[in-house]
């Protein structure tokens, strides 16, 4: 048949719409609206048959009943949602009910058409919705992960109201949602005993209180902070970005983690920073890098702030990476330098069987690990005192390399020692790939800063 006996066939089931004509071709002539398609044809028919052109208005068709003809309405509701949110990629989605997807498939049969000719009433709303968005906020359509993202429920709301209230599309009818934006930089802990998150109180579930005698009271064990610690590094970089992009709340995500006692100096730890329900997407990073360290007051210092993407999250929290290390050891028995000297180079380049340490084992899964020391070296102070740096894979237990926990790792410098060693103080240095920098630049939305 051809397309003008199929369309004739398509006008003989009853009253349609020029979208729903149309929507059976959508394949034919890129550029058209499906419908432009169905007047077209429906103005071929007319012309060829000397017959009045009769168009039919959406309200009275049988197949979409009224909902092709509020593509303008539903895109003004989703507009008005988005006031005030600075997005740039946004996508609309929609849910159609089923008898909507039967009345189309009748359509088809009926004229004997593919059921699956042309395409559905879910897609052309979701571009025809979409393309009148992206026209009145100048924002481009992203499939993959938009800024922001509109759902339209068709059943929520009766289109043949609409002329007469078009309230009547209101927020249950269609839901606005507003991704994530990530912020990512490299944080350094200048001093000890802060951890990377937050610690609630596990005594009081981080309430911050427990029943007394006399009912609710201070909780003694964090002093009705709810915390274990005063603050950390989330705490202190997380309101700072919250605010800045006029978010609701934060998440931390960081490239592992040092010991809460461990200081984390010089190239710093990488770190993503996701904020919840952004309206602000493009905060000047620098200025708020200059914000968070001068509230830090010198515990914690951030560098490096980009406005980063999703994929940043996964590369934090996934990518390979190697450690360095600075360990201050005191040793229980006066060691020589040859000895030192000895043990280290035994240690270099070697790999290590690591048992899930004591101190961590009533948390992680009882384990033996290979790690590798990709270097080592020290300075002996004195005969009990030295200072170790070293470079390790990603998950290398230091303070057991040095102490041998109990034979829980072996090789370590404590076992080759012959004497019992202990971490006094430790630092981590450096966190980098193993293969390539965290810092790729396809996970970034903003240019390289200078």
């Amino acid at each position: 048949m051809t397309i003008t006996e199929d369309a004739r066939a398509l006008l003989a089931t009853g009253p349609i719409c020029d979208s729903c004509l149309g929507r059976p071709f959508a394949e034919r002539s890129f550029g058209l609206t499906n419908a432009e398609r169905g007047r077209s044809l429906r103005t071929t028919l007319a012309m060829a048959d000397d017959d009045p052109y009769e168009p039919v208005d959406p309200d009275d068709c049988w197949v979409c009943e009224g909902y092709c003809g509020t593509f303008d309405v539903l895109a003004e509701t989703i507009v008005e949602g988005l006031e005030g949110i600075d997005f740039d990629t946004y996508q609309v989605g929609s849910r159609v009910p089923p008898l909507f997807e039967e009345n189309e498939e009748l359509l088809r049969e009926d004229a004997g058409l593919e059921i699956d000719s042309g395409e559905t009433l879910k897609r052309e709303v979701n571009r025809e919705v979409g393309r009148r968005v992206g026209a009145a906020t100048g924002a481009d359509v992203s499939f993959d992960r938009p800024d922001v993202l509109a759902i339209i429920d068709l059943a929520a709301f009766d289109p043949l109201e609409l002329e007469d209230d078009v309230d009547r599309v209101t927020s249950h009818a269609i839901d606005v949602q507003v991704n994530p934006a990530f912020v990512y930089g490299r944080y350094r802990k200048l001093e000890r005993d802060i951890p990377q998150t937050e610690w609630p109180c596990r005594e009081c579930g981080g309430t911050g209180i427990q029943l007394g005698d006399e009912g609710e009271e201070p909780c003694d064990y964090c002093g009705g902070s709810g915390y274990l610690y005063d603050t950390s590094v989330e705490q202190v970089v997380r309101p700072h970005v919250v605010e800045a992009m006029d978010g609701d709340e934060g998440t931390f995500h960081g490239a592992g983690r040092e010991d809460v006692d461990a200081r984390m100096i010089e190239g710093g730890r990488p770190f993503v920073l996701e904020v919840k329900r952004p309206r602000e997407r493009s905060p000047d990073v620098e200025a708020l890098e200059r914000e968070i360290n001068a509230a830090a007051d010198g515990q914690v210092e951030v560098e490096g702030l980009r406005l980063a993407t999703y994929e940043m999250v996964e590369r934090v929290k996934e990518h390979d990476a190697s450690k360095h290390y600075r360990a201050e050891v005191a040793f229980d028995d006066a060691v020589t330098e040859e000895e030192f000297e000895a043990a280290l180079a035994e240690l270099d380049g070697t790999t290590l069987e690591q048992y899930t340490p004591e101190r961590v084992d009533h948390r992680r899964a009882s384990l033996t690990r290979t790690r590798t020391v990709y270097g080592i070296d020290g300075e002996l102070r004195s005969p009990t005192a030295a200072v170790v740096t070293l470079h390790g894979e990603g998950g290398l237990y230091v303070k057991e390399l040095i102490s041998s926990d109990n034979g829980r790792t072996e090789p370590s410098l404590a076992g080759l020692l012959e004497t019992d060693a202990e971490v006094t103080a430790l630092d981590v240095t450096g966190v980098e790939g193993e293969d390539e920098p965290f810092e790729h630049e396809e996970f970034f939305r903003d240019e390289p800063r200078a």
